[in-house]
Order: C-alpha cells, then structure tokens, then sequence
C-alpha cells in the first residue's frame, strides 16, 4: 500500500493551498482516507476525513468552515482544500487510510507527509 501526498508549500495568511493523496494497493472497499498534521512539538491531530465507501465527511474543529475534503474515486485521489490559511495551520501534512476517520491509533498506512508553512 502507498500514500502519496503533494500540494504542501509556502503560503501568506489568508491564503490557499491544495493537497493531494493518491492511495495504491488497499484492496479494502469500505474505508476512510484522513488528513492529519503534526506541528513542531505537537502531538498528530486529525483535520479531516472522508470514506470511500459513501460515507459523510468529519471535519476537526479548527479545519470546519475553511478546509474541503473531497475524493476522486476513478484516481483514488483524496483532496484536502485549505482556504483562508491562518499562522497556526503551519505543520507537516499526512494523509492516512484506515477503518475510522480523523482516529491516529487505527489508521493502517501514512504517506511521507508534505509540509504547510503560512507565514
């Protein structure tokens, strides 16, 4: 199984920024793609997620209102859009798939991580 994310950079606050994770090999039909990010000296918290198999999608608090997760299932891409980019939402990104969205102890595979810097 592979999870590859893209998207991260530099932004301004109040700007936007798009990621991207393509999931390969999971052979499981029914299962939720997560964002997570991890702040330096901070604990993994979850973002938001959304299940592939036509579930609704959870949002953290702090994510709801100005970031949008979506999915492709033909490319099995997860999208995560993040407007209105605020200093705190610095982190490095990871996308998970596991059976529950947005719980770090359950998900089964990571990607590399791609890192968000708002300045």
């Amino acid at each position: 199984v592979q999870l590859v994310e893209s998207g991260g950079g530099s932004v301004t606050a109040g700007g936007s920024l798009r990621l991207s994770c393509t999931v390969s090999g999971y052979q499981t039909s029914t299962y939720c793609m997560s964002w997570f990010r991890q702040a330096p000296g901070k604990g993994r918290e979850g973002v938001a997620g959304i299940y592939v198999g036509g579930f609704p999608t959870s949002y953290a608090d702090s994510a709801k209102g100005r970031f949008t997760i979506s999915r492709d299932s033909r490319t099995k891409t997860v999208y995560l859009q993040m407007s209105d980019l605020k200093l705190e939402d610095t982190a490095k990104y990871y996308c998970a798939a596991g059976p529950t969205c947005l719980v770090r102890q359950v998900q089964r595979f990571w990607g590399q991580g791609t890192q968000v810097t708002v300045s």
